[in-house]
């Protein structure tokens, strides 16, 4: 099954479309698109406060309608992993090895076309919690190994131009990822993404970001926003990137 595939299943198994657009820009009206935090490891969601804030930038800078929270999401459940494209798997220390099953549910969505987006929060590389990952995404996907994603990648061009993956912190000047034919499997941050984002009620920045301080968090800021709109359009064409373009081009119905 091929990510297109995946996507039109997604719709049919779903009340609304997973992928958005406002008004004259969308898909099909109310739909919204809705991003997941995967629920396994000691200190699953270490950012609590993140997604959702950045998840409210995707929605004022882009044409993608965001849904107004994210969902916790068990990998033993296969009928919710499937009903997400996108998964954020964040964490700050080691955990226990996932389930076979957990681990066949995995393999399967990142195969029919799921993206994992793993982020340490441990301001370091090579962390416990990093260390566990890459052993879960060894066994989700044998054969299959991680990967400096390069600075060309449009990954670092999908909406904004990004010179450098940087996150709270700037430990590492790349992310790295698993790729499989023509897209990112997952995706590996080590400068803990999540962090830059979180915000308190008030709307607060709960953490410092070094060394680069305000200008670095914006930078995070715009990297997650590609994130979410390479998620939708992967390398449709890297010079046409917005997401109602990509639609038509595809043939899908947008109003």
């Amino acid at each position: 099954m091929n990510r297109r595939t995946f996507l039109t299943t997604l719709l049919a198994a779903t009340a609304s479309p997973l992928l958005l657009a406002r008004s004259a820009r969308a898909i099909g009206p109310g739909s919204q698109l809705e991003v997941g935090v995967l629920r396994y490891g000691g200190n699953f969601d270490p950012r609590p406060t993140a997604l959702r804030r950045m998840l409210q930038e995707v929605e004022k800078r882009t044409s993608i309608a965001i849904a107004p929270r994210t969902v916790q999401v068990d990998p033993l459940d296969r009928d919710a992993l499937f009903s997400h494209p996108l998964l954020f798997w964040a964490g700050d220390r080691s955990f226990d090895p996932l389930p076979d099953a957990a681990r066949a549910n995995l393999g399967a969505w990142l195969g029919a076309g799921g993206t994992l987006v793993i982020d340490s929060a441990e301001g370091r590389v090579g962390g416990p919690f990093e260390e566990a990952a890459r052993r879960e995404v060894a066994a989700m996907l044998p054969g299959r190994r991680f990967v400096a994603v390069p600075r060309s990648h449009v990954l670092y061009k999908s909406f904004y131009l990004i010179p450098e993956p940087v996150g709270r912190v700037a430990v590492a000047q790349t992310m790295e990822g698993v790729f499989g034919e023509d897209r990112a499997l997952v995706l590996l941050s080590h400068n803990d993404l999540l962090g830059a984002w979180a915000r308190d009620n008030l709307g607060n920045y709960e953490y410092d970001v070094f060394p680069g301080g305000d200008r670095q968090r914006e930078m995070a800021l715009r990297l997650g926003i590609n994130i979410i709109m390479y998620t939708l359009c992967i390398n449709y064409k890297e010079d046409q990137v917005h997401v109602p373009f990509i639609l038509k081009r595809r043939k899908w119905k947008v109003e």
